[in-house]
């Protein structure tokens, strides 16, 4: 054979070869990647890592990508239904995912103060330690604000993981008082004797025997207990207490993006004595947890360390269950709905008959529907307050299902102002509660936006 012929015929099959060997280290990957074994780990890691880091390049460069940013459904802004006789009377505390702020609202949407503080002011100097995001994907997350004017608040990373960024206690100014910077989380709760009650996480590497099928590494969850001034007295580990538990074996039905944060805890309230008289299922100094993706809420004893009961009922992927006075749990259904346009209620729930008493679930006029986040509050009035958070609004209904009180957050971003921040947190506040200093502040600032509005609009 021609030996000029001879050199083409060996580029090809030397191409082939390496192509082959291509396809069989492929094909020997995806093997050990779909069978668990060596070493699986490693290249899904790599793969995992490889990806995270390319999104966060690209939320860091368009932070509108985060999933702090959802389509508007209306163009209206701020106040877009109020009904003075049916609405309970007030100020709204809310914070948005677009910036490092916490507003309160008069009951005709205008901003009557502000607590704003980035994140970047916080962390200084080290404090944090380790490299936050920038103070464009981060926000503050749950927020309480005391009589005095003080606000504590949770900061949050839409772009990181563990994604807590730490709990801070502001003045009425926004000047810090103190801050916690561990990875708390969703929510915090302030007892009678003014201790902190939040949730915290922490990877863990090691793997667990009662749950061979969790991720390496995944994220431990902990109930933690601070101080009033912000130091750290105790800590729980709410995953080791769900795997003692009798409720374990639900870690076989997780789905499979759960297998890295398998409890995913978003809500922690602290059961004092007047929430524990009716509620036969905890006692006092107990906290009430939800565990999202199990579409589960339980009870924490903190004396023992021990979940102590537990339900699932007729919800889908659930925030914020709150005891109501009656013993009953409110709370918001993000799932558990069904319906297009619709997939999200409000229930009130029994637990002692496991039975719905009441419900809102939106209607046509009056879409409702989040995935993620989400709140409902019971008013004095029995009316409920229900912050929708990829909706971007906070709207108050009656029992009959009225809405009497609507908010949509004013903001907006996109090229074409096509994108509205979510909302989170809203909470409606009786003015009575704040000492009289900080409501004569409130006062005057809300005099001072009437003054500046009259002279915008005067010719």
């Amino acid at each position: 054979m021609d030996k000029h012929r001879a050199m083409p015929m060996e580029k090809i099959g030397s191409t082939l070869f390496v192509l082959m060997i291509a396809f069989l280290a492929f094909v020997a990957g995806a093997m050990a990647v779909f069978g668990r074994v060596f070493p699986s780990e490693f290249l899904r890691d790599a793969y995992r890592a490889a990806e995270s880091l390319v999104l966060q390049r690209q939320i860091i460069e368009n932070p509108v990508l985060a999933n702090l940013y959802q389509p508007a459904r209306t163009p209206a802004r701020g106040v877009t239904i109020y009904d003075p006789k049916r609405a309970a009377p007030g100020y709204t505390l809310y914070t948005s995912g677009d910036d490092n702020v916490a507003r309160l609202i008069a009951m005709d949407g205008r901003v009557v103060h502000e607590w704003r503080r980035p994140f970047s002011d916080v962390a200084k100097n080290g404090a944090f330690g380790r490299k936050p995001q920038p103070d464009s994907l981060v926000y503050m997350d749950r927020a309480v604000v005391f009589p005095n004017g003080d606000l504590l608040v949770i900061y949050i990373s839409s772009a990181d993981t563990p994604w807590g960024y730490g709990m801070v206690k502001l003045d009425k100014d926004s000047n810090v008082i103190w801050s916690y910077l561990a990875p708390v989380h969703h929510d915090l709760a302030v007892a009678p004797d003014n201790r902190i009650y939040t949730l915290s996480n922490e990877f863990d590497f090691n793997p667990v025997g009662a749950a061979p099928q969790l991720d390496r590494p995944h994220l431990k969850d902990f109930v933690v207990v601070l101080s009033p001034d912000g130091k750290e007295i105790r800590k729980v580990s709410l995953t080791d207490a769900f795997l003692r538990s009798p409720y374990f074996s639900l870690m076989a039905i997780l789905p499979y993006f759960a297998l890295a944060d398998p409890l995913h805890p978003n809500t922690v309230e602290y059961i004092d004595a007047n929430k524990a008289k009716n509620f036969p299922f905890a006692e006092q100094g107990d906290v009430l947890v939800s565990f999202r993706d199990m579409s589960l809420i339980a009870v924490l004893s903190m004396k023992t360390g021990e979940i102590t009961w537990a339900t699932r009922g007729p919800w889908l992927g659930q925030h914020d269950p709150r005891i109501l006075p009656n013993g009953d749990i409110l709370l918001f259904d993000n799932l558990g709905g069904i319906r297009h346009g619709n997939n999200s209620r409000v229930i009130e729930y029994d637990p002692r008959t496991s039975s719905v008493k009441w419900s809102y679930a939106g209607s046509a006029e009056h879409p409702f529907s989040s995935a993620l986040r989400s709140d409902a509050q019971r008013l004095g009035n029995g009316n409920t307050l229900i912050t929708e958070s990829d909706g971007g609004r906070i709207f108050e209904v009656t029992p009959a299902g009225d809405i009497v009180w609507e908010f949509v957050n004013p903001l907006r971003r996109g090229l074409q102002n096509e994108l509205i921040p979510i909302v989170n947190g809203g909470e409606r506040i009786d003015p009575a509660m704040f000492e009289p200093a900080f409501r004569k502040t409130l006062e005057e600032e809300q005099l001072s936006h009437r003054d500046k509005a009259v002279t915008a609009s005067t010719p």
